[in-house]
């Protein structure tokens, strides 16, 4: 069965692992999600992002999700913004602020998937992909 939006599955498997308190969540793995993956652990939203592969030999993606001592998730809340029924394009002075620059909007960029700091840096626009917070 194909998936017609794979970040979306992504998304709500990391928000599905943090509610049961899990501290790994493994998902297919693709290039886009291990871009995503990168750039919220490159964040400090994620403790470890880990390629494997799965009994069948097909490529896995292995999250480890950050939890403080109290057993917080790094993540509160992360929301899928541009869905394949409608993209949502910016450009790199209307990239959005995340609750007042506490928070990241992931953009996919022609240089690849980056926060939306590092792409208004460098005078880039592109998909916003998701806010995390």
């Amino acid at each position: 069965m194909t998936m017609t939006d794979p970040i979306a599955d992504m998304l709500t498997r990391i928000r599905n692992g943090i509610q049961v308190r899990k501290k790994i969540v493994e998902m297919p793995a693709s290039k886009i999600k291990s871009s995503v993956a990168l750039a919220l652990k490159d964040q400090g939203y994620l403790r470890d992002v880990e390629a494997a592969k799965d009994v069948q030999g097909f490529g896995l993606l292995r999250l480890h999700l950050k939890y403080d001592q109290d057993g917080r998730s790094a993540i509160t809340e992360l929301t899928r913004i541009s869905k394949p029924g409608c993209r949502v394009y910016v450009g790199s002075k209307d990239i959005p602020q995340v609750r007042r620059g506490l928070g990241t909007a992931l953009l996919s960029t022609p240089k690849g998937v980056m926060t939306g700091k590092q792409a208004s840096e460098q005078g880039l626009g592109g998909e916003v992909l998701c806010t995390i917070f």
